[in-house]
């Protein structure tokens, strides 16, 4: 695992877009959501980069009822997450509770939201993109991200695209509020790239 080249994304802010406030049923405080940890994981880490393991344990079962004086299971369950990062192992534990007239669709929802809650907290040891940033009140490393300008092969797509076109460069960069072709912003480039695509080539 190259530490070296992870760090930096590791130490990204979180951006605000991810970020999610809290719900009547959900968590208290403002969160990511499970799918967007295990996103941002393989983004960073690789696909094959990471692994993690559960240990499932049950904490309460029980047969109650609900507010309206129906009859429905109640599952509480507690799961212990280690996730493992190269030579680098982190574990934490996650809490989830069900509520359901079947006993298995209890189980599961308890079972589900503890796995979720525990790979989350322990993805969130290894920074601000996994959620760490939101336990700073100061919310300093929370912040929309940085634009980055395209890459040097990007340009000279760009360049040779705009020289066969007879597009002068100029045009695009004040189009785009840029001093030079090399400052585009990263997320312009497929948009600009289309429509040099679709300019007709001189006669």
């Amino acid at each position: 695992m190259d530490w070296k080249t992870i760090t930096p994304l590791l130490e990204e802010k979180l951006n605000p877009a991810d970020v999610h406030p809290p719900s009547k049923f959900g968590p208290k405080g403002d969160y990511i959501e499970g799918w967007h940890a295990i996103a941002e994981a393989n983004r960073i880490f690789g696909f094959g980069g990471w692994s993690y393991t559960i240990d499932m344990q049950k904490a309460d079962l029980r047969e109650g009822t609900n507010s309206k004086g129906d009859m429905q299971w109640q599952a509480a369950y507690v799961c212990i997450c280690t996730v493992t990062v190269g030579e680098v192992t982190r574990q934490d534990v996650g809490y989830g509770s069900g509520f359901a007239k079947g006993i298995g669709d209890a189980i599961e929802g308890a079972t589900k939201e503890a796995a979720t809650d525990a790979l989350k907290r322990a993805l969130r040891t290894f920074g601000n993109k996994f959620g760490l940033a939101l336990y700073d009140k100061s919310r300093g490393n929370v912040g929309a991200p940085e634009a980055k300008p395209i890459t040097e092969p990007q340009y000279l797509r760009i360049k040779e695209l705009a020289d066969q076109k007879g597009v002068d460069t100029s045009k695009i960069c004040a189009a785009l509020n840029i001093a030079s072709l090399p400052e585009m912003p990263a997320d312009k480039f497929d948009s600009v790239l289309a429509r040099l695509n679709k300019t007709p080539v001189p006669a």
